[in-house]
């Protein structure tokens, strides 16, 4: 019965115990629940049961091992819990046996030593601890033998004997198990992939001459080697293979020289990682003939030279780590031919020079990280120009100089950018708000000076912001008590000044940090400022008094001077005044007729509402009349 890759779901009934002559039973790819019906044990029949992909739970009933004509058993990705039965064992035509990915705990039951039929047998990804049971290493018709993330302990001796003539996929990785790998491993010519990565395994790694077949061996997350040459005389036994792909030796002891027998592996391979080692000299040249490698990890070792220029043979390169070595010299220009190139890591090394302008060819960088050497010169606008950035941008710890690039409003989709510690200078661009995917931003330790730009406002999902140790003046922007997620806000020592707010990240003292900006007031009383008097709360009110008070002592000046003026003028002309006001008291009528022109309409000066106004001159002495 054959109900594979439908939408069932519920409980398995337990009407199906009915079915006493029912061989094959299929139901994996199901949303099928809870425990295994007991019923089933009435199908004494059963040869093909799969419940695999479905949310069973519970444990595996015992009485499985009832069912004597089973070949083929699969409980992988469910929820079944519990020790596996050792009645299993009796299932002597077993062929298949998988219970990958559940909650499986308990032991390796002795009797599955027994099952001489069984090819596939997988475990991986549960709980299950004790040692491996001897006799399954002598199961020779063993195809598939996965017991992979589990807890298993147990220490494997070299002189082990595993006789499994053809088994392809061998894993014992992500355990507990210490000793040496036997060298009886080399015995399994049809060996595909070969697993010991993440135990406690030390000592030499035999010679896999043998191992023609090879695709995939990973030896990583043990303490193999010594630390000294001959480490990694292994790897030369590898050269004959033509089918290797994926080499993983990385977080172990070897020692020894970089042994350039690697350049004369098969072009086959796509991953070669080293990292995490002790491994000495320069990376060899003739790397570059490896054309069709995808990953290289050479961190975290003792190489020493520069980067190879054939490094830009490996066309196909997505990533390439070289990060804490002692590497010198520049970076290749050929590195821009690397156009697959995804990740970039070589910071703490001692690389000179300017940062390659072919690095701009590299469209689909996401990650690129140059921090901690001795380049020099401006930061390409090329770089800044790589949209693809997506997980970080560090340039920090080197002599990078120049002013940071307007390129860099093309960020958008960059989560961290840091050129810290470096020697730049100049404004910062107001388009650097446009990197509004920015969760972190680094820019202390230079030389940027002005204020911050109002434009930042726009990076709302800022969680940690250093513009500490710069020349960076003006106040302190109000937009930052509104970025909700900020977390961390350096801005000491720099030439801010005015109040400092006392709300969102403010208010932690934890989060922020402000000392050497002497002219900053205000804020927390946990940050121990001085209190902002009305003289200095705000550079435009000490401006508005310093204009209300120049206005008003010139315009008091000039009419202290005008009145000075007028004093004397009446002073002089009092005598005068007197004199024609006595005068005028004689005037008869033609004089006054006289002196006004006859009344003439060029002479008057204005009408009220008693008559006209009329101005003359006296004939006798000039003087200036009105007459009415």
């Amino acid at each position: 019965m054959d109900l594979a890759g439908n939408s069932f779901h519920n409980q398995i009934p337990q009407e199906i115990g009915g079915l006493r002559r029912l061989e094959t039973l299929d139901l994996s790819n199901n949303s099928i629940s809870g425990e295994i019906p007991s019923n089933l044990s009435a199908c004494s029949k059963l040869i093909f049961v799969d419940m695999t992909t479905n949310q069973l739970t519970g444990e595996i009933p015992a009485w499985l091992g009832l069912l004597s004509n089973l070949k083929v058993l699969g409980f992988f990705n469910n929820s079944l819990r519990g020790n596996i039965p050792p009645s299993l064992g009796n299932l002597s035509s077993l062929e298949r046996l998988g219970l990958t990915y559940n909650a499986l705990s308990g032991i390796i039951p002795e009797s599955f030593g027994r099952l001489r039929n069984l090819s596939f047998f997988t475990i991986f990804g549960n709980a299950i601890s004790g040692t491996v049971p001897v006799p399954m290493f002598n199961l020779s018709n063993i195809r598939i033998f996965d017991i992979g993330a589990n807890k298993i302990e147990g220490t494997l001796h070299s002189d082990l004997e595993i006789n499994m003539p053809h088994v392809e996929f061998f894993s014992v990785g992500d355990n507990q198990i210490s000793g040496q790998i036997p060298l009886s491993i080399s015995n399994a010519p049809n060996l595909d992939v070969l697993e010991f990565y993440d135990n406690m395994l030390d000592g030499n790694v035999p010679s896999l001459e043998k191992l023609d077949k090879l695709f995939r061996l990973e030896l990583g997350g043990n303490h193999l080697g010594h630390g000294r040459e001959g480490d990694l005389n292994f790897l030369c036994t590898l050269v004959n293979n033509t089918k290797l792909g994926f080499l993983s030796i990385t977080e172990n002891n070897f020692g020894g020289e970089f042994p350039k027998c690697i350049s004369n592996f098969s072009t086959t391979l796509q991953a070669l990682s080293m990292s995490w080692n002790n491994i000495l000299g320069k990376i060899p040249d003739e790397i570059g003939n490896l054309i069709n490698l995808e990953l290289l990890d050479l961190a975290q070792n003792q190489l020493l030279g520069p980067i190879p220029f054939d490094i830009g043979r490996l066309w196909k390169l997505n990533i390439f780590y070289a990060h804490s070595n002692y590497l010198f010299g520049t970076i290749p220009h050929s590195i821009g031919n690397l156009t697959e190139l995804t990740e970039l890591v070589l910071y703490f090394n001692n690389l000179q020079g300017s940062i390659p302008l072919g690095l701009g060819n590299c469209k689909n960088l996401i990650l690129l990280d140059l921090s901690h050497n001795n380049l020099s010169g401006p930061i390409p606008p090329e770089i800044l120009g790589l949209s693809s950035l997506s997980i970080l941008l560090s340039l920090s710890s080197n002599s990078l100089t120049g002013e940071l690039p307007v390129e860099v409003e093309k960020l958008k989709n960059l989560g961290q950018l840091d050129v810290s510690h470096n020697r730049l200078s100049g404004l910062l661009p107001n388009n650097l708000g446009s990197c509004v995917s920015l969760v972190e931003l680094y820019l202390e330790g230079n030389l940027f000076e002005g204020p911050i730009p109002p434009y930042l406002s726009s990076l709302r999902g800022l969680e940690a912001l250093d513009a500490s140790n710069n020349n960076l003046s003006g106040g302190i922007p109000e937009f930052l008590v509104r970025f909700g997620t900020l977390k961390y806000l350096n801005l000491s020592f720099n030439n801010f000044e005015g109040v400092i707010p006392s709300e969102g990240v403010f208010k932690n003292t934890s989060a922020i940090f402000v000392e050497g900006n002497n002219k900053l007031c205000g804020g927390i009383p946990e940050l121990h400022l001085s209190r902002c008097n009305s003289k200095a709360s705000s550079k435009t009110s000490i401006k508005l008094k310093i204009t209300i008070i120049v206005v008003i002592s010139g315009v008091t000046l000039v009419f202290s001077i005008l009145l000075i003026i007028w004093f004397r003028k009446k002073k002089e002309q009092k005598p005068t005044t007197t004199h024609v006001e006595n005068s005028l008291l004689q005037l008869s009528y033609q004089s006054i007729l006289r002196a006004a022109d006859g009344f003439s309409p060029q002479n008057l000066v204005g009408l009220g509402s008693f008559g006209s106004v009329y101005k003359g001159i006296l004939e006798a002495n000039g003087a200036v009349i009105a007459v009415k």
